[in-house]
């Protein structure tokens, strides 16, 4: 029987998740606790409903005609290295019908130790590009945003520049938590030694998933933080994008 795993969402025509019209899968569950999370629901591994790789090709073909040349299927989540063999499988069967495949992750699974690093090896060999979330340069500022370590996250944006694997780099700009001068100077130094960074965006925080922490009973500590300024938002992409 095929494996299962728990699907918080479907979303037909994604316009903000890699190249063109994409069909996106959002998955249960993330290890990270970042501040602003607009999705605190995928947190947990449960919820949300069970569905095959065969089950979801079959809904995503259905709007294959609105992909045109560069749309196909993406992945996010929660965090979809934490279902890397489930991952596998559904782009190895898009692959079969010619579909672009892309990852949209925050890196947090990722380990060069064994089982993983076999299975991502595996995964990469059916993945067409990845938009990798890197929240913060500075490992204690990353810490305090997220709950979590970036020395493996760097990483994974280091090992996918020795194979060649495309990445889009994102970065949320949170006013007070990620937006410093001198952590953004660190990350573009960061960026610019990889060779396979084709697009560096800027995400502008904002609190539109506020309510969802509410709902769910979570104290939302960032509920008197502003979005940037365009001024700021104009400084992280000159220093960031080269804009």
């Amino acid at each position: 029987m095929s494996e299962t795993v728990n699907i918080h969402s479907l979303e037909t025509f994604g316009a903000a998740d890699g190249p063109g019209i994409r069909f996106v899968v959002f998955l249960q569950g993330c290890k990270m606790r970042c501040k602003y999370c607009h999705n605190p629901d995928t947190w947990n591994m449960t919820g949300g409903e069970p569905m095959t790789a065969e089950q979801i090709l079959e809904k995503a073909m259905r709007y294959k005609a609105y992909w045109k040349d560069e749309g196909g299927i993406t992945v996010s989540g929660g965090e979809p290295l934490l279902h890397i063999n489930f991952v596998t499988e559904l782009f190895r069967l898009a692959k079969k019908e010619n579909v672009s495949t892309v990852i949209d992750t925050a890196g947090n699974p990722f380990s060069r130790s064994e089982p993983f690093f076999s299975e991502f090896n595996e995964l990469m060999k059916y993945t067409d590009l990845l938009m990798l979330d890197i929240k913060e340069a500075d490992p204690s500022r990353h810490k305090a945003l997220t709950g979590a370590d970036n020395k493996n996250i760097l990483d994974m944006a280091e090992y996918l520049s020795e194979i060649g694997k495309p990445v889009w780099i994102r970065h949320v700009l949170v006013p007070g938590y990620s937006d410093f001068d001198e952590d953004l100077k660190k990350l573009a130094d960061f960026i610019s030694k990889l060779k396979n960074v084709k697009k560096t965006e800027i995400l502008p925080y904002h609190s539109l998933g506020a309510f969802k922490w509410e709902k769910l009973g979570i104290p939302y500590e960032l509920n008197k933080v502003s979005p940037p300024s365009e001024e700021r938002i104009k400084n992280a992409e000159k220093i960031l994008c080269g804009k």
